[in-house]
């Protein structure tokens, strides 16, 4: 219960900062870009803003500490999905996704490059058709490439290259998907 607070209050987390480092601290993030539709899984050709609020964990596995204060760690991430779909059939996508955090974090501790790869389920207006999804029900995998930077104590600048690909599993005939390729650009504030 002690994390409610914090969930519902995001913008006082400056003021709660534990004073760890970066990368063994809570983190939420932030982050919005833009993807393309890319493959042939359908004829629609999907744009689509995606927004997505992430929470990292502390430090649960050091992979590797280097003489000069490199590291390569892993940490758990879970983020909420909110999606505008500003070309194709739909309108939206809500949905969640979850994935290990691997994290190379430069000497300084301000800066490190993140990789994820993982999945989840989602919620999209389905138009049907052809071209539009077959149902309103939908699971994703995901990964995500990019960098942080430390601007502040406890604030960073995020930016990656995101693909996400929607599909409903095969649970519909037609079975289109959705698979889209971009980038995204955020902000994280640790506590």
């Amino acid at each position: 219960m002690k994390l409610l607070p914090v969930l519902c209050f995001p913008l006082l987390l400056p003021a709660i900062s534990s004073g760890h480092e970066l990368h063994d601290s809570w983190e939420w993030t932030l982050e919005s870009g833009w993807l393309s539709q890319v493959g042939n899984n359908t004829r629609a050709d999907y744009e689509i803003i995606p927004t997505q609020l992430t929470l990292r964990s502390p430090v649960v596995w050091t992979w590797w500490n280097g003489d000069d204060g490199a590291q390569l760690i892993v940490r758990h991430r879970i983020s909420a999905l909110f999606s505008t779909i500003i070309q194709g059939p739909e309108d939206y996508h809500l949905g969640f996704n979850a994935a290990p955090s691997i994290e190379y974090w430069l000497p300084s501790g301000a800066t490190s490059f993140f990789f994820s790869i993982g999945g989840g389920a989602g919620w999209i207006n389905s138009a049907g058709g052809a071209e539009g999804q077959g149902q309103d029900l939908t699971f994703n995998w995901f990964s995500h490439l990019g960098v942080r930077q430390r601007i502040h104590e406890n604030t960073s600048l995020l930016a990656g290259v995101y693909f996400i690909h929607h599909s409903n599993m095969n649970m519909t005939n037609p079975n289109p998907a959705i698979d889209a390729l971009g980038f995204t650009l955020g902000v994280g504030m640790t506590f």
